[in-house]
């Protein structure tokens, strides 16, 4: 697999995805992707891009919820 960036060699590995919305920051280690040796661009795979989504989906409503009952 190719790096869209830097046209480097990527290989299966794990990276760090961190998101940092209102209300709150989220740090994933361990995230299963394809990470380029050259550049350090990391590419995730349907079924794990997927799963980041319900967990921020998830932790979205849930930090909505205790905002809310904390007025």
């Amino acid at each position: 697999m190719e790096c869209f960036y830097c046209k480097g060699n990527m290989k299966k590995g794990t990276t760090t995805y961190v998101v940092n919305r209102k209300g709150y920051h989220l740090v994933l280690d361990q995230v299963p992707a394809y990470v380029c040796g050259q550049c350090g661009e990391a590419s995730f795979e349907a079924d794990g891009v997927e799963m980041i989504q319900d967990i921020v989906r998830d932790l979205d409503m849930k930090s909505e919820k205790l905002v809310m009952h904390a007025y």
